[in-house]
């Protein structure tokens, strides 16, 4: 994993190291920092594909505020990773298009 461990003026505190899946693959992170971090920091770039022109793409804002990051996070789609936690056991899919709701969700 690529982590950032020393900056000049911000610090790091990492939670604990978890495991999450992404298209079903294990990967590693720590607890509470976005899931976009893992996934960058576990050399992940793609995130989703746009529906009209099947165009990747992945980290851009970083701050909530645009749909380049939305994924599909434990059946849901269109979550926006860049501001939401890692947790233990998350199961994170690349989203192709809008994105479906669950069947169960309707």
């Amino acid at each position: 994993m690529e982590l950032i461990q020393k900056h000049p003026i911000l610090e790091f505190h990492h939670g604990k190291e978890v495991a999450f899946t992404f298209d079903g693959k294990e990967m590693k992170g720590f607890e509470g920092e976005p899931i976009a971090m893992a996934l960058h920091a576990n050399d992940v770039r793609i995130y989703r594909v746009t529906p009209e022109m099947k165009r990747p793409r992945g980290f851009f804002c970083a701050i909530g505020k645009c749909s380049s990051c939305f994924m599909v996070v434990d059946g849901v789609p269109n979550v926006r990773t860049c501001v939401t936690p890692l947790a233990a056991g998350m199961k994170v899919e690349t989203q192709h298009g809008k994105g479906q709701v669950p069947l169960e969700a309707k």
